[in-house]
């Protein structure tokens, strides 16, 4: 597999055999690993084949946390190790198909809603952060300036390439909002001079790192005229994709105020809540929710949720899209409408009688205040220009019908 042409190359050890390997022997397909073989390390990067999960080589300008799970701000403020598999990685295992391994080729909005789960995975890393100037607050959420607060790289080749991006960006004295990164990534523009800040190939350099993850294998499908790389998921995958589905309808299904544990990441992780609400949203955006909700892979079938519970669990998702859109987050809407100030929202259109009764916005008032409470522990004083930079995302999410 070819690795990309920035970042390290992580070397491999090889796999112990038992005789010689005939060179002549073509490889067809990724070869399964051993249950002994650890599928994802401590800190959930790709690239080590060494018990106890040590990389090889390591840019000693990476963050801490892809390390040694440990991470430490440009403040020197203690951090929460960040998950295994990033933003990215979860909305496209919950968009591939299982055994078919491709994305849908009908869905135009996987792009666009990945290069903003890019964004907003910088910010959840103390990366980026929205401008601090008095007038930032009269603009846009989506169309205030933002700038690399910690220059170190992630260990994430996509993340790391997007960082630099942004990081030379802004010695050249040119600082962007976050719509026109996101536009600029996904080559949403008309500016020749600025084509070279497309991220090409996103989905398939994400499906080789979750290969690379032990999660996905690689094959060839035919495709009538031309043959295709799918990626289908491992027995580990199916495992994964199966805990971020419980996630997502855990948060969505609930009929508490509270946030249900489950419908949160792993323990002792950065951003637990706010994760979980990218997670759904993002997927909703991204139009490979639909099938999830309510999909039950224990009981290896589909969705039995009756239609009225479906819709009113994605009319949930646009309540939570709508107020997180909004920075303080969740702040008070017009009764039953849940949608955002100025008519925004990615799913207006799917509101109906009923669908922001007071429970609703209740249980939406409560995800508000555990976010804010984790960002405050998470970056301290300075939490609003981070997490300015996370509703200017779900803003632009919101926004996605009448953009692209």
């Amino acid at each position: 597999m070819s690795s990309s042409t920035e970042g390290l190359s992580r070397r491999r050890v090889a796999p112990s055999t038992s005789g010689a390997t005939s060179p002549a022997t073509p490889r067809t397909h990724t070869p399964a690993l051993e249950p002994s073989t650890p599928i994802l390390s401590s800190n959930g990067h790709a690239g080590t084949a060494l018990e106890g999960g040590s990389k090889v080589a390591y840019d000693p300008h990476e963050d801490d946390d892809s390390r040694n799970g440990t991470s430490t701000g440009p403040n020197g403020r203690k951090r929460l190790p960040t998950p295994r598999l990033t933003l990215m990685e979860e909305v496209l295992l919950v968009g591939l198909k299982d055994k078919l391994g491709y994305l849908s080729f009908w869905n135009d909005s996987i792009s666009y809603a990945l290069r903003g789960c890019i964004v907003l995975e910088l910010a959840l890393r103390g990366r980026v952060a929205v401008v601090n100037r008095p007038g930032r607050r009269s603009v846009n959420l989506c169309e205030r300036l933002i700038e690399v607060i910690d220059e170190r790289m992630t260990g994430e080749t996509i993340l790391d390439e997007a960082l630099r991006m942004m990081r030379d960006r802004g010695k050249e004295g040119e600082k962007l909002s976050v719509v026109q990164w996101i536009d600029l990534m996904s080559g949403e523009t008309w500016n020749v001079m600025k084509i070279s800040y497309q991220l090409k190939q996103v989905r398939e350099r994400l499906q080789k790192g979750l290969v690379d993850k032990g999660l996905l294998t690689t094959s060839k499908t035919n495709f009538l005229l031309f043959d295709m790389a799918t990626h289908p998921c491992t027995p580990q995958g199916l495992s994964q994709k199966a805990a971020i589905i419980n996630r997502i309808n855990a948060l969505l299904l609930s009929k508490t105020t509270a946030i249900p544990q489950t419908a949160l990441g792993e323990e002792g992780t950065s951003g637990r809540v706010i994760r979980s609400i990218a997670l759904s949203t993002a997927s909703y955006a991204a139009n490979v929710l639909e099938d999830a909700i309510g999909y039950s892979y224990s009981r290896g079938v589909g969705s039995n949720l009756a239609f009225e519970d479906k819709e009113e669990a994605l009319t949930r998702c646009d309540d939570v899209l709508s107020a997180f859109s909004n920075f303080p987050f969740a702040t008070p809407v017009a009764s039953g409408s849940g949608s955002v100030a100025g008519g925004l929202g990615a799913g207006a259109k799917r509101r109906h009688a009923g669908g922001g009764g007071n429970s609703g916005r209740e249980a939406i008032a409560e995800l508000g205040r555990e976010v804010t409470k984790e960002l405050e522990a998470e970056f301290g004083e300075k939490w609003e220009l981070s997490g300015e930079v996370v509703a200017a995302v779900f803003e632009v999410w919101g926004r996605m019908d009448s953009l692209l």
